[in-house]
Formats: C-alpha cells, structure tokens, sequence
C-alpha cells in the first residue's frame, strides 16, 4: 500500500530534498533557526516509514512543494495488524 502526501514550499534544489529527511534540517541549510520549524517533520516520517520497513521516496516540483511516497509492505495473513486488502478499499 503506498502513500502519497503533497505540501506547497519554496523550490527546493533535487539534491537538497533527501536530506531534509535528516534530524534539523532544512531547505537553506540551516541546523537551528528560531522561527519556522526545527526540521524535525520529515525526520520523523522517515523513522516511521523505517519501523515499518518502507522507503520514503521524496521528489520536488519545479514551482515549489514536495511529493512524498511512502509504499509500506503488504503484512501476511495472521499477523496482528494484518487488515485483509479487500478490507481497506
């Protein structure tokens, strides 16, 4: 099952993106401002989708804003937390 979460932003560089997905990071480099944010968002997506064994896959648009993918695993049958597919359409 993948996910897909879209934000609008400032342009940011491709080879900046993934390492937004860093602890405190942020587009301009920054380690620590005082306003706007401590970079910590996309980190913390970045350890979820970890935990469950998924890739975060990051791309940026050209006029701004990221598109985040997120395909977790298929869990087996009997499993605790298996939801039948037929469950979540």
């Amino acid at each position: 099952m993948t996910r897909t979460v879209r934000n609008t932003g400032p342009v940011a560089p491709p080879d900046q993106v993934g390492l937004l997905c860093q602890p405190f990071r942020q587009l301009d480099g920054a380690r620590i401002r005082r306003s706007g944010g401590h970079g910590l968002g996309l980190a913390i997506v970045q350890a979820t989708a970890s935990a469950h064994r998924a890739e975060l896959t990051p791309r940026a648009w050209p006029d701004g804003g990221l598109d985040i993918q997120v395909p977790f695993p298929e869990l087996p049958a009997g499993l605790p937390g298996a939801v039948a597919a037929s469950a979540r359409q």
